[in-house]
């Protein structure tokens, strides 16, 4: 059966990094934009990462241009805006498609495990997934999901 884990991920530095990486660790995978509404969210991710990082939980960003190019053209920008403006220390990745022809794999199959209301395709920025310790997708968010609404549930799941 295949996991999330079987996937390999693109560091902002163009380096490869293997999600079996993660393995043991409640996840939240998040495909992100630097200039949407939903970016002042950056907040509330990283608060849950500080307060459950101990706990075996890590948010995981994944830049994403595909709404209305609300993402900067070079990831140096993306990581720098996070860091300066809401003190992002959660990994981030380089950025990816969460839809469409070139869509990164890891995203064809968390849309596979979860589908959203009406389809599989990723709506919008700031997508959600939750993944548990074993590497299974359980849950799926809406961009209008706050963080602190995903808190129970991280609880939930977390060692």
């Amino acid at each position: 059966m295949q996991t999330i884990y079987d996937f390999i991920v693109k560091m902002p530095d163009g380096k490869d990094k293997s999600m079996s990486e993660y393995k043991g660790k409640v996840l939240l995978i998040v495909n992100t934009a630097s200039k949407c509404g939903f970016t002042p969210q950056f907040e509330g991710l990283q608060a849950l990462y500080e307060k459950y990082k101990e706990q075996n939980f890590v948010v995981l960003g994944f830049p994403c241009d595909q709404f209305k190019q609300q993402e900067f053209d070079h990831i140096e920008e993306t990581i720098q805006f996070c860091q300066t403006n809401y003190g992002v220390t959660f990994p981030m990745f380089a950025k990816i498609d969460v839809n469409g022809t070139n869509e990164h794999p890891l995203y064809t199959y968390l849309k596979e495990q979860k589908s959203g209301m009406l389809s599989k395709a990723i709506k919008w920025n700031f997508t959600k997934f939750l993944v548990d310790q074993n590497g299974l997708v359980i849950k799926r968010y809406s961009p209008m999901t706050k963080p602190d609404q995903i808190e129970e549930d991280i609880v939930r799941n977390i060692t």
